[in-house]
């Protein structure tokens, strides 16, 4: 019976650990096909084009891998997230790729994209960068990345995540501590009770989770 028991509990971990690894979803290629199936995203190593972020996809669980870099795809969908092709604002270098994935945050008339990457260290910090308020008026200011994560082996690694704003990929300007009142008032302008907040100052940068969950839950709230 424990054999059984024990074999049981390793199998519910492989299709956990399977779980997590893919996700169900689709991507469009470059003609506007949309192709549906599974798809392993956050890949690190060599991909298909060099200085390109990829993705590896399978059409079904028995099928072969096969990786697809970001030029070949306009976008995807993995899980609940939609991810989009774009490159770099100009004034920025990004550390894994030249044309890369950014995750779309909030799909809002002015949206919140988060691109996704690595560097090495640990702990929780504010690294400066320069931003150059591009196309966007008074919403210039000096830029951060959010780095998250801990030791480990390798000495350590961390995510270093940085947020966008813009109409489109193609007009993407880095949220900034300088620009983060204004330019997250305008995109959750829908709601004015977290508006208020964060003209209070009840939410900063390194907060920014927290802001998008309330921002939600809000929203969420006024559809019941």
């Amino acid at each position: 019976m424990f054999r059984n028991l024990t074999f049981t509990a390793a199998l519910l971990l492989n299709l956990s650990a399977f779980a997590q690894k893919w996700q169900p979803g689709y991507f469009f290629d470059t003609k506007g096909n949309k192709v549906p199936g599974l798809i392993q995203i956050g890949q690190t190593g060599k991909g298909p084009i060099k200085n390109e972020g990829f993705i590896i996809y399978k059409d079904n669980p028995k099928a072969n891998e096969i990786k697809l870099s970001a030029s070949d795809i306009k976008y995807y969908v993995a899980g609940k997230d939609s991810f989009i092709v774009a490159h770099p604002p100009s004034y920025e270098t990004w550390p894994k790729a030249e044309l890369d994935f950014v995750r779309v945050e909030l799909d809002e008339p002015l949206k919140l994209y988060v691109y996704q990457g690595g560097s090495s260290g640990g702990g929780f910090k504010l690294s400066p960068s320069f931003s150059g308020g591009f196309g966007t008026g008074g919403y210039g200011g000096g830029g951060v990345g959010i780095s998250l994560g801990g030791g480990g082996g390798n000495g350590g690694y961390s995510t270093r995540i940085t947020y966008y704003f813009g109409a489109s990929v193609g007009e993407m300007s880095q949220v900034t501590p300088m620009n983060f009142v204004d330019v997250m008032s305008d995109i959750m302008g829908d709601e004015p009770q977290v508006v208020e907040a964060i003209q209070k100052g009840k939410f900063s940068i390194n907060k920014m989770d927290n802001l998008i969950k309330y921002y939600k839950d809000v929203k969420t709230s006024h559809k019941n």
